[in-house]
């Protein structure tokens, strides 16, 4: 009796040892803890066998097959508000300029000139002239005024090319001063590469040699002076010929990350897995950090930051413009811009003509052959959880509905759902119009509840990634993840971190609510170089449309 009681308590303790381990490594799970599978460096493989999910029943929505246009997306100009305001006098002019100038710090040059300006109460015919700065991208402002939905008196973009695209696309400018300050767009690039001519870098690339991110040519002079150089000097002039494109083509495959804007570039690349970037010397001069890790290779036309008037302006406003113009030229002017590291390599000079036409063809190109041929494997992932309930998931909706007709259909896209639990919406197909019905099917069936297991549905959304990659070995991989980013149940960022770097998979985030967690996004998205956007209700679906439009 005794040794079968014994062996009875044995086989008890045994039970409740046994339930105890496992609900040790069910709660080291969800809270993200280090034991079992999901242990920090786990694979894919191991990472999927502990996440529960389900394949939802496929249903058709009402696809939306108007043109698209990003110029119909365009928030109010209040989005975008003036960095310097004065309404004081009785001419008053704005001007639109690139951030480098009209920022702060060392980018300050524009607002402090219009500061001086504005002091000394300057007149026309006896009546006050005041000058305001919205500081605003190149693209983004060619993009207001051409549109007419909102036009300042002035224009100074960072370069020519833009001043040439607003003339071709009928918002006719008028210039008043072909160099505010002079400036010139270069690749950073390692100093162990030794590069010093531009061509070497870009042949590097395209041999896959060397790692680089640039921004979109859409937005960002710098972009687009890379885009229109490649396209030129490989063209030998003619911009539109098979071997210009071939060459871009070339370029782009082996560009792993392009951003939204310089800022996004460089803070995607801190962890230092890139060679190298685009910059311009008035960026790269001021700061110690960048001077010692990089050369600074100069390429394409200069930037030396024109002013326009712009249409439909009083002769009144076009003498201030001039006024003001005039008086950020002179020798004071110029001391000041020269402190903050304009006027640099002024015996630089471009190896190409560029004219409105260009530009335009240019980005025609680029929309056509971003994807220089290669197909594109990407995954959607979308939180309906409780906290995203009301108008975040609203905006979620809205801005992925919208984004679709910026989507290739040449590219393969599945969506994700989840909350406590995943849901593979869609599964990987063409990005057809059925596929397009699909998605937007499972859009209109999207609601909130539930806690928030984020990176269990990107670890389903990765093991689609794998699996559809066995039948596009060569594709290109991407995944968008769309919350709050207030992550509370399954795996944490640390246990995923490992499989996500080895897939090498960007995660792009768009960051939705007042309460969104924009730095545990922003994690997210630097582990493979990626863009990590901030959904403002104001101007969320331009953003995202801007985005599928480069990255899509």
């Amino acid at each position: 009796m005794g040794s079968n009681k014994s062996k009875g308590i044995i086989g008890c303790s045994l039970v409740v040892v046994f339930f105890i381990v496992m609900i040790v490594m069910l709660v080291s799970k969800l809270i993200g803890g280090d034991s079992g599978e999901g242990s920090s460096g786990a694979s894919l493989d191991k990472l999927i066998k502990y996440v529960d999910y389900d394949e939802k029943e496929v249903v058709k929505g009402s696809v939306d097959l108007s043109d698209a246009s990003l110029y119909d997306e365009l928030p109010d100009i209040s989005k975008y508000p003036l960095t310097l305001e004065d309404k004081s006098g009785e001419i008053q002019i704005e001007i639109f300029s690139s951030p480098e100038k009209a920022g702060t710090g060392t980018d300050s040059w524009l607002i402090d000139m219009a500061e001086s300006f504005n002091a000394k109460k300057e007149e026309i015919d006896g009546r006050v002239i005041s000058v305001s700065i919205r500081n605003i991208s190149s693209g983004l402002a060619a993009d207001y005024i051409i549109s007419g939905k909102y036009v300042p008196t002035g224009f100074s973009p960072s370069s020519a090319l833009w001043g040439a695209y607003v003339d071709v696309q009928g918002a006719k400018l008028d210039m008043v001063e072909e160099c505010m300050v002079g400036n010139v767009a270069g690749f950073l690039v390692s100093k162990k590469a030794g590069y010093k001519d531009y061509k070497e870098v870009i042949e590097a690339v395209q041999s896959g040699k060397i790692n680089i991110g640039y921004t979109n040519p859409q937005v960002s002079t710098t972009g687009m002076n890379l885009l229109v150089t490649i396209l030129s000097v490989y063209g030998n002039g003619d911009l539109t010929s098979g071997d210009a494109v071939k060459a871009f083509s070339d370029f782009q495959r082996n560009i792993p990350y392009v951003a939204t804007n310089t800022i996004q570039m460089r803070d995607s690349s801190a962890n230092g897995s890139l060679d190298g970037m685009t910059l311009e010397y008035q960026s790269y001069i001021q700061d110690k950090e960048l001077q010692s890790t990089y050369d600074f290779v100069p390429f394409g036309v200069r930037h030396d930051n024109p002013m326009y008037a712009c249409q439909g302006i009083s002769t009144e406003q076009r003498q201030a413009l001039e006024k003001f113009t005039q008086f950020c030229t002179d020798a004071a002017g110029k001391k000041e811009a020269e402190k903050k590291g304009f006027y640099n390599n002024m015996d630089y000079t471009s190896d190409i003509e560029i004219v409105g036409k260009d530009v335009k063809d240019a980005l025609d190109i680029y929309k056509r052959e971003k994807d220089s041929g290669q197909a594109i494997i990407a995954v959607f992932v979308a939180d309906v959880s409780g906290s995203m309930s009301g108008e975040p998931l609203n905006q979620l909706k809205e801005s992925l509905q919208n984004g679709m007709k910026y989507i290739n259909d040449t590219n393969y896209v599945g969506l994700v759902s989840y909350s406590s639990d995943v849901s593979i919406e869609v599964p990987i197909a063409q990005f057809d119009l059925n596929q397009k019905a699909y998605f937007q099917g499972a859009l209109n069936r999207m609601s909130a509840g539930g806690n928030t297991a984020s990176y269990d549905a990107l670890v389903v959304a990765m093991k689609m990634i794998e699996d559809a990659k066995a039948d596009h070995p060569d594709a290109k991989t991407m995944l968008f993840l769309l919350s709050d980013g207030q992550q509370n149940e399954g795996y944490s960022l640390n246990k995923i971190t490992a499989a996500l770097e080895k897939q090498k998979t960007p995660v792009y985030t768009i960051c939705y609510g007042e309460e969104a967690d924009t730095e545990e996004m922003a994690k997210v998205s630097s582990v493979n170089e990626a863009a990590s956007i901030v959904a403002d209700p104001e101007d969320i679906v331009y953003k995202i449309k801007s985005l599928f439009n480069s990255s899509l």
